[in-house]
């Protein structure tokens, strides 16, 4: 697969170009280059390369009756992917559900469809000249939204787990309608809270980073929290740092850097733009108790060198990921050693954080006896 994205490379960017054309908003996640073909071709070598967790034996054991049990890694079947501006979302989800033994069926948002058939393409001649039956990756060819009905209704009984990866609207449709199970998040509004134990200049990096490396990307920071008691000398600094981006702050943040009110909606707003709402905090648990309040389980941060404090966030923040001193950008498959992700789960039953090969198996028990009845 990699390999024929690189070769059709030509192809790929000039249906993008297309796709971009005709957008409207969300560009920075449309758009292809050279450097983001080949990061997509180079995620798909890191996949080929993970150990295949089809047949894995998770755990076995022998019964006082001689009854030798083990549960095992199987696939979880045919997988309904309805996604939205991102056209590396084509190339990952086709890479893992194939690492992980299952078909997948990929809907596209219109905005990115060209994209989404181009690489599609590559795909289909990449599993013919592997062997493999063309029809385990398929993209949608159509735009037309009454596609995604017939994915969430399970396709008669076709469709196994249905991910969407989007905006809010979009999932909030695949929520409502899916009449088969469904992986994924809602959206992602995290949190870097800096602790008064912070080291300056790395508090400043990082929250900069957080927030300004790719605004688009779900594991964007959105909202700031930063201790009262050193807010006044540490806000300036980490603002300074924070050049193009808008910031909206309560009433201790505003008395420290000029900036526009925060209202109760910042809070639980998903921005994907250069905007960061600012509260200021006292103390780790009166941090954790914000993000309890409005955060949206994805990822949280604490930059800290008090390592009791950091403990006390890890362990008690309720979120799929949780961080010490590192960037929330760092919320991201790859990053995480799995090649790519197909998405963030949020939820807390199967699968949590980035979903690789291995969280997209189920299991089963296999049992062998050697003539054992039930008395």
């Amino acid at each position: 697969m990699a390999t024929h994205i690189r070769a059709r490379s030509a192809e790929i960017l000039a249906a993008n170009a297309e796709d971009m054309a005709a957008a409207t908003s969300m560009l920075d996640r449309l758009m292809l280059n050279e450097e983001r073909l080949e990061a997509m071709a180079a995620a798909l070598e890191d996949i080929a390369v993970l150990p295949d967790p089809v047949g894995q034996v998770m755990s076995e054991w022998t019964r006082p009756n001689g009854l030798d049990i083990s549960r095992v890694r199987t696939p979880i079947g045919v997988v309904g992917m309805i996604y939205e501006s991102r056209p590396n979302v084509t190339a990952d989800a086709a890479a893992i559900c194939l690492r992980s033994g299952n078909a997948v069926i990929l809907r596209s948002g219109s905005e990115a469809l060209r994209s989404a058939r181009a690489i599609g393409d590559a795909i289909s001649a990449a599993l013919a000249e592997a062997g493999l039956p063309e029809g385990s990756v398929q993209v949608v060819p159509t735009a037309d939204r009454d596609a995604v009905g017939m994915i969430l209704e399970g396709l008669k009984g076709a469709i196994d787990l249905v991910i969407p990866r989007g905006g809010r609207s979009l999932v909030e449709r695949v929520l409502r309608e899916a009449r088969v199970p469904v992986l994924g998040h809602l959206e992602g509004v995290c949190h870097t809270y800096v602790h008064h134990s912070a080291d300056p200049e790395m508090a400043t990096e990082i929250v900069r980073n957080a927030k300004l490396r790719r605004v688009s990307v779900c594991g964007s920071t959105e909202t700031l929290l930063i201790d009262r008691d050193v807010a006044p000398s540490l806000l300036p600094k980490i603002a300074a740092a924070l050049q193009g981006c808008e910031l909206r702050g309560d009433e201790a943040a505003r008395a420290i850097v000029p900036m526009a009110e925060a209202s109760k909606a910042d809070w639980t707003t998903e921005y994907l733009a250069p905007v960061l709402a600012v509260k200021t905090v006292v103390g780790v648990d009166d941090a954790i108790a914000h993000i309890r309040r409005y955060g949206t389980a994805h990822t949280e941060a604490i930059i800290a060198d008090d390592a009791a404090a950091a403990e006390h966030f890890l362990d008690c923040v309720d979120s799929a990921i949780v961080m010490w001193n590192a960037s929330t950008q760092f919320a991201d498959g790859g990053e995480f050693g799995f090649g790519a992700e197909i998405g963030i789960a949020t939820g807390k039953l199967h699968a949590r954080g980035p979903v690789g090969p291995e969280q997209l198996t189920t299991f089963k028990y296999q049992v062998r006896g050697n003539g054992q009845i039930r008395p």
